[in-house]
């Protein structure tokens, strides 16, 4: 279906391919790894035919059809979310009008309306907007949603809308940017096991590691500008890659050894008469030696170790009697919930049912109009958001925030953290006021582990993260003493903190004793598969 062959692409003075050769077969399910900046949306690019290789090949079936979501959508126009999903064009957009203008008018013999019953029978238009109604519901949608015009919605679910879009398409070659970063977690159970039974091939990028095992069957990484191809899902890939770089190794130092024993006798014997012509055939051997490079080592999860908080009293936080409502939309009537010293609690359930706003009433971000909120006198709470940036110091540098925030820490170790969340080099000494969104929740995340609060409270901290800092993250939580609430989609993040799990939904709680599995289990999800795609 796709074949990579030689291909060699610079990108900025500095070569992302050379002689790179890649395979997707009719059905396979791919994912493209590796570092930021190695190459992937590029790869993707020339994938599309939207960039140029400057040799090599990419090759596409004649006969096969691609689609693609990338990782941002563009402003929507007049469509409605429904539209988008089904795929609309204006001119099918125009027959749907008319033929429910004349149905409410009852004038279907209008020849107008023939006509437009014609350009949407064409279509497969009775097939295409049940199909597109049934997906967007999977993604989250309420069923009131599907008429609206995308443009009252925010960017991610437009996202979704995209994504359905692709999903009612079913095209050969489903290439997929990202697509957990705008779900939460049940939309994302739900994509899980609708990809499982997708009949077309899958290429994808993603930072989800259980998303990718459940799925993945292929892994291409893009290491030294090569694509090397592992079988298997993404964490048979990592043992596999961890056997490659050792016996890369090995073939080095035992070269690195060949070549010093050889030159020893050229220097020993350089001046040796009698020797003349061995020491020339020994210079020759050297010339014709394939220099392997030195390895690079894989890129490892930091492990440090932080302060750890003062201990909380055994009742840490206390809500009685919560009543919260937006205008007329009623989230929580009389609410009560208890957090405990120790408690890792996830907050699960429907997107909109009030996750987010449970943990900044939680907080104390968000007023509610009944009820008491009582922290324990030891409480010392730290509150993580994607959007909560305002407790930084604007004109100090990365580092200069971190080691204010780090006590007796030193700058090594500052510039060690940093770097496991995505900060390297010179972007230490960027200031703040000049760091991206996602640059700062990831600045502010660095802050809550080097100084932690008792009861931390944690809204999605994976997102604008890749797999080895989500890593060095959960290492770190799992080392951290205090108290844990939060709210996540990645898989392999919830089942390795997660001791309870609380689902939410029409304001109702569900208090489940054990983690996801338990919970997936308990509550029906887990339909006897894998616990990961449920």
């Amino acid at each position: 279906m796709l074949t990579i062959r030689k291909l060699t692409k610079a990108l900025g003075g500095r070569t992302l391919f050379e002689d790179a050769d890649m395979t997707i077969n009719w059905g396979e399910r791919v994912a493209l790894v590796g570092p930021n900046g190695a190459g992937k949306s590029t790869l993707f690019k020339l994938v599309l035919g939207e960039d140029d290789a400057d040799s090599g090949s990419v090759d596409r079936d004649d006969y096969a059809i691609t689609g693609y979501l990338a990782q941002e959508a563009g402003d929507p126009g007049d469509e409605t979310i429904l539209e988008i999903a089904i795929g609309i064009t204006p001119e099918l957009a125009k027959a749907i009008r008319l033929i429910r203008e004349h149905e409410a008018a009852g004038t279907t013999d209008d020849a107008d309306y023939h006509k437009a019953q014609d350009t949407f029978d064409a279509a497969n238009g009775y097939q295409l907007e049940p199909k597109a109604k049934k997906i967007l519901s999977g993604l989250g949608y309420d069923v009131d949603a599907f008429d609206k015009p995308a443009r009252e919605f925010s960017g991610g679910w437009i996202m979704r809308a995209h994504l359905a879009k692709l999903l009612v398409m079913e095209p050969d070659l489903l290439m997929l940017d990202e697509p957990t970063n705008h779900l939460d977690l049940m939309a994302l159970i739900w994509l899980q096991r609708y990809l499982s039974n997708y009949p077309g091939a899958l290429l994808m990028i993603s930072h989800d590691r259980d998303f990718m095992d459940g799925l993945i069957e292929t892994v291409y990484e893009i290491d030294e500008e090569k694509l090397i191809s592992y079988t298997g899902n993404y964490s048979s890939y990592i043992e596999q890659r961890q056997k490659r770089y050792t016996q890369k190794v090995q073939a080095y130092r035992n070269q690195q050894k060949e070549i010093e024993r050889v030159q020893e006798f050229i220097d020993r014997f350089r001046s040796v008469t009698s020797k003349a012509a061995q020491v020339q055939s020994r210079v020759k051997q050297l010339e014709k030696i394939a220099r392997l490079p030195k390895p690079i080592k894989p890129r490892k999860v930091f492990k440090f170790n932080f302060p750890q908080p003062q201990r909380s009293n055994q009742k840490v936080i206390q809500l009685e009697k919560i009543h919260k409502a937006y205008g007329d939309k009623v989230i929580y009537e009389s609410l009560d919930l208890t957090i405990e010293r120790g408690d890792r609690m996830v907050l699960v359930g429907p997107n909109g049912a009030g996750k987010s706003t449970l943990l900044k009433i939680l907080a104390g971000e968000l007023e509610f109009e009944k009820g008491e909120r009582d922290a324990g006198y030891n409480t010392k709470l730290g509150y993580y958001s994607q959007h909560r940036t305002q407790s930084m110091n604007e004109a100090n540098t990365v580092l200069e925030e971190v080691m204010a925030s780090g006590g007796d820490m030193r700058e090594d170790e500052a510039r060690s953290i940093l770097g496991s969340f995505l900060f390297r080099r010179a972007d230490v000494h960027k200031k703040i006021r000049v760091l991206s969104g996602g640059e700062k929740s990831r600045l502010n995340l660095v802050k809550f582990l080097v100084n932690p609060p008792n009861l931390l409270l944690m809204d999605e901290p994976t997102t604008h993260l890749d797999i080895i800092s989500i890593e060095a993250l959960l290492q770190a939580l799992k080392h951290y003493d205090g108290t844990l609430v939060f709210i996540s989609h990645d898989v392999h993040f919830i089942r390795n903190l997660a001791e309870t799990t609380l689902h939410i939904d029409a304001g109702k709680l569900t208090r489940y004793a054990g983690g996801y599995d338990y919970y997936l289990e308990k509550s029906g999800l887990d339909d006897g598969r894998d616990a990961v795609i449920a």
